[in-house]
């Protein structure tokens, strides 16, 4: 809360802390009413330099934020021209980004007007009790916030004092709350001259320079919050309210802790210049593709993200660096790993081989055997590798290099036999059969 040694006004900052935090809710005290127009009050909310904020409901059990003017401050009309802006402003807004207007009077004693109640703490409260937000958790905090002051500004209003203590972060998704210090379009100052209006750190240089306010005040506001979201801390630094602003007219901001995904936006939002600054709607585009990219390397982050059809066939096809034996001797012969049987010489025999026999690699090799690259009888050709570059030895147009037309291929990376091996081996397995049944036929005769 601010006081007046401060230098600047900064309307219920206390209330927007509060104002979702059912621990920060405190008993009425003596002094509070019960009942203020419809709404009957439950608790203090907290209380901030236009007035105190209370829990109410109507009779429908509807809960809300009233907020009531202190009075020492109802008979100011400095104050009630600032209430009833706040509340013009608050009417004018359409969209999911602030808390809806239930009711208000203005014409009463202590001027009041009550909000929806938006549960959840403030951006301020979440980062100093958990730590600074990963960058996909900032981007979608900024790209819902830019996007809500869209439909601010083209209410006509500039909030004027964004920053993370009136920032609610309910269940549905952020709420600008606070718009006390609001300026609308084509309204007249309610300040001193050299009074700054806002909050140290968070404030545009024209604001503190007494320049005229717009819609890239709050983009400068807003990117002041989303640095301190990143790092938990002010890009500006600490120090008293005259320090402060000098640092956020004349150095530029720290963005040491900022990722490095936000850090270029975050920094363009921060232009001394407002023309540097990017508009609301550029910035929650932005913002929005920064939460998707982000949040899906988080997702994947130490995975292979690919579709199972892609790893599966690069882990068929990746180079294994090496050729072992068996595959180096298939190499010395003229064929690559996986290649369809080559022409034939003589009797069956394949080129480069003993006539007669087929070669087999691996011991145990004899006539009339089937080729295969590994131990076990039986086993389809394994393949040891592919070499890095280049198609496969006996690849096909229109298939993939290496696999046979119609070959289905097994998620172990395995490729079976042609048609005529297997037709080889089934003409051994029964000739085998036969031989033996008549062996044993034999032997019982005798």
């Amino acid at each position: 809360m601010s006081t007046p040694g401060d230098g600047y006004v900064s309307c219920a900052t206390s209330t927007g802390l509060a104002a979702g935090m059912e621990m920060a809710m405190m008993r009425l005290r003596r002094e509070d009413p019960r009942v203020v127009g419809s709404f009957r009050l439950h608790r203090r909310l907290g209380a901030g330099g236009m007035g105190v904020v209370y829990l109410g409901s109507d009779r429908r059990g509807q809960r809300v934020a009233l907020k009531v003017i202190r009075p020492d401050l109802a008979e100011d009309q400095e104050f009630r021209s600032r209430f009833a802006r706040e509340v013009s402003a608050a009417r004018r807004i359409r969209g999911g980004c602030t808390a809806r207007l239930v009711a208000a009077d203005l014409e009463a004693e202590r001027p009041w007007f009550a909000t929806q109640y938006v549960p959840g703490p403030s951006l301020h409260d979440k980062v100093a009790e958990e730590g600074p937000l990963t960058a996909a958790e900032a981007a979608a905090i900024g790209a819902a916030l830019s996007e809500g002051l869209v439909a601010v500004h083209e209410a006509g209003v500039v909030h004027r004092d964004l920053k993370p203590s009136n920032i609610l972060l309910s269940p549905k998704g952020p709420r600008i709350i606070d718009f006390g210090i609001a300026w609308a379009t084509g309204a007249s100052t309610l300040t001193h001259v050299g009074t700054a209006v806002g909050s140290p750190g968070f404030l545009a240089p024209e604001q503190v320079r007494g320049a005229a306010v717009t819609p890239a005040t709050d983009v400068f506001s807003l990117g002041a919050t989303l640095a301190y979201a990143a790092m938990g801390d002010s890009p500006f630094g600490h120090g008293s309210s005259e320090v402060m602003l000098y640092r956020v007219v004349h150095e530029e901001a720290q963005l040491r802790g900022v990722p490095d995904a936000l850090a270029p936006l975050v920094r363009a939002c921060l232009a001394k210049d407002p023309e540097e600054r990017p508009s609301t709607l550029q910035l929650s585009m932005r913002l929005k593709e920064i939460a998707a990219r982000e949040a899906q390397g988080g997702l994947h982050e130490g995975r292979d993200i690919r579709p199972p059809a892609q790893r599966e066939r690069a882990e068929i096809e990746r180079p294994t660096g090496r050729l072992d034996e068996r595959t180096q001797r298939y190499t010395e012969a003229g064929r690559g790993p996986g290649s369809s049987a080559g022409p034939r010489s003589g009797t069956g025999a394949r080129t480069g081989s003993g006539t007669g026999s087929v070669p087999r690699t691996g011991s145990g090799a004899g006539s009339g055997s089937v080729p295969r690259t590994g131990s076990g009888s039986g086993s389809a050709p394994r393949t040891g590798g592919s070499r890095p570059g280049g198609p496969r030895s006996g690849s096909r147009p229109g298939g993939r290099p290496g696999t046979r037309p119609g070959a289905r291929t097994s998620g172990g990376g395995l490729r079976p036999a042609n048609p005529r091996l297997l037709r080889q081996r089934l003409t051994v397995f029964v000739l085998v059969t036969l031989i033996v049944l008549l062996g044993i036929a034999a032997v019982k005769q005798f």
